[in-house]
């Protein structure tokens, strides 16, 4: 018996020393890690920024050194559309959004994030002389599933789009997930956020948008939750809680 207790005791010594052993090995492999998982996620930032600009092509796989080139990041406060000073290059806005020291729980919430950042980032584009050719803005808003990350590309009136590219979603793939499919991406450029009211009226439309019909694309076939979601946080951002207290102060003085 004792012997057998001695054996049982030997056993659980050594998965308790395996267990310490492995889960140091973790600790050390994240931490080691870390500055790689870092960088990737800024890499991939940095390529979807490019892309929203129409600048992938000519980065080819020089992303950085093109990135670093034609683009300046800077923090704003939604609030004021003023710039303020903040660390743009580690920003991010899920963290800042579930920070009650960073953001705000709406009231009036359609894009259904629930809580906002106080601050976002902008993305000024430039090209080769310094003049701003277009700006890209972050967005977030719910889908069917869960919330969709993606980025506007607006051209220097700050009115006409030039892209639109989603980055992050859950969507059902062959329906809501064709928000990735290069040809309802491009039917984005030339479209327009805002009527001759400044009012943010961009929207999917349903059977498709008619022709000439400035402020609609076409909805996703099968995906009306995802097409509402989509117009919802594009109306949402590009209104009085989003991007326009900065677009009105600053649309006719990019350049």
């Amino acid at each position: 018996m004792s012997s057998n207790k001695e054996s049982f005791g030997k056993t659980v010594g050594f998965v308790f020393i395996v267990c310490l052993v492995c889960a140091a090995l973790v600790s050390v492999s994240a931490v080691q890690l870390k500055p790689l998982q870092t960088a990737n996620k800024l890499l991939d930032k940095q390529t979807k920024i490019l892309e929203t600009a129409g600048l992938l092509e000519l980065a080819g796989k020089d992303i950085v050194p093109t990135y670093n080139k034609y683009v300046e990041a800077k923090m704003i406060d939604l609030e004021t559309g003023e710039y303020v000073d903040g660390d743009v290059k580690m920003f991010d806005e899920r963290r800042n959004a579930r920070d009650p020291q960073k953001s705000e729980k709406l009231e009036n919430d359609p894009a259904g994030i629930n809580r906002q950042s106080n601050t976002a980032v902008v993305y000024l584009v430039k090209d080769e002389k310094g003049a701003v050719e277009t700006v890209v803005f972050p967005v977030v808003g719910a889908g069917l599933w869960d919330l969709m990350y993606g980025y506007v590309g607006l051209k220097s009136d700050l009115n006409t789009v030039s892209k639109v590219i989603y980055s992050d979603h859950k969507e059902t793939p062959g329906l809501g997930a064709e928000v990735m499919n290069p040809k309802w991406k491009a039917l984005w450029p030339g479209k327009k956020i805002y009527n001759d009211n400044n009012e943010p009226v961009i929207k999917l439309v349903k059977g498709g948008a008619k022709k000439g019909d400035d402020y609609g694309v076409d909805a996703l076939s099968g995906a009306t939750l995802t097409s509402d979601g989509v117009t919802r946080t594009l109306q949402f951002w590009f209104g009085e809680q989003g991007y326009l207290p900065f677009i009105e102060k600053n649309r006719g003085e990019l350049n």
